[in-house]
């Protein structure tokens, strides 16, 4: 259920055993202040050097992979942090884990269908003011 690590470009044989906070940031788009966030909210929970450094695991790059798809699809924090909570608890979740997730899918699908409506709308005017080549689009 998990993403893997081949989807950000990381052959999982040589994905480095620990990756800093900076290299994590540069690798999946996501700001170290952001990933200080999820951890700090209990969505990441990353393990740290003797000198307090933390030390990103290729599942850690993983996780903030989903979170980050989760969230362009405008998923609420407040559900990541459920659906991790389930993942937490054991596969005894998993029937909740599928629930939270379909119903998100239904959301997705709703939002898809707005977008294309409005892009109708905005390819309708494109062609009222002459443009045709929706290719360029």
């Amino acid at each position: 259920m998990g993403v893997t690590t081949a989807e950000i470009d990381i052959p999982t044989d040589e994905a480095p055993a620990a990756l800093s906070i900076s290299a994590v940031a540069e690798l999946t788009g996501v700001s170290a202040h952001a990933l200080r966030y999820y951890e700090r909210i209990g969505l990441l929970s990353v393990k740290r050097d003797h000198a307090g450094r933390r030390l990103y695991a290729p599942q850690d790059v993983q996780r903030v992979v989903f979170i980050t798809r989760l969230r362009h699809t405008d998923m609420p924090i407040r559900d990541i942090q459920r659906y991790f909570t389930l993942v937490q608890a054991g596969p005894a979740t998993e029937s909740e884990r599928l629930e939270l997730l379909v119903r998100h899918r239904e959301s997705v699908q709703a939002q898809l269908a707005n977008l294309h409506t409005a892009l109708e709308a905005i390819d309708f005017k494109i062609a009222v003011y002459g443009g045709s080549d929706r290719s360029c689009l």
